[in-house]
C-alpha cells in the first residue's frame, strides 16, 4: 500500500463527526481567549484575533441555526441563536471596553456546549 493510501486508510477510520468537529472548535476558540485572558497586558492583536476567530464561529453556527434544512428542533436552533447574539454582544462589549473579566462567560459558554457535544455534559 502506498504511503497516501495509507495515511488515508487511517485517517478515514479516525475522522470526527460535526459533533466532534464542533466541539473542537469551541474548544480551540475558549483556549484562544483563555491564553488572552491569562497573559493580559492590554487589548492587543492576540485580543483581537481570539475575538475574531470566536465571532466566526458563532457566525457559522447562527447561520446553520437559522438554515430551514437545519434538522435540529426549533428550540434548539432558537437557543442557539439567542447563545449567538449574546456572544456577538459580549464581544463588541469586550472590543469596545476592553476587561478580561468579561472573557470568562465567553469562555464558559464554549466550554460548555463542547462538553455537550461530545456528550460531557
Amino acid at each position: 500500500m502506498s504511503n497516501a493510501a495509507s495515511a488515508y486508510s487511517r485517517t478515514s477510520h479516525t475522522t470526527a463527526s460535526p459533533r466532534d468537529i464542533e466541539a473542537q472548535a469551541l474548544l480551540k476558540a475558549a483556549r484562544q481567549l483563555q491564553e488572552v485572558r491569562d497573559n493580559w497586558t492590554g487589548p492587543d492583536m492576540n485580543m483581537h484575533n481570539a475575538l475574531l476567530f470566536n465571532r466566526r464561529l458563532w457566525s457559522i453556527f447562527m447561520s446553520a441555526a437559522e438554515s430551514a434544512d437545519n434538522p435540529q428542533p426549533l428550540e434548539v436552533r432558537q437557543n442557539i441563536a439567542n447563545i449567538g447574539v449574546f456572544v456577538m454582544k459580549q464581544t463588541v462589549d469586550m472590543q469596545t471596553e476592553p476587561d478580561p473579566t468579561k472573557l470568562k462567560s465567553l469562555i464558559d459558554i464554549n466550554c460548555n456546549i463542547a462538553a455537550g457535544l461530545s456528550g460531557r455534559s
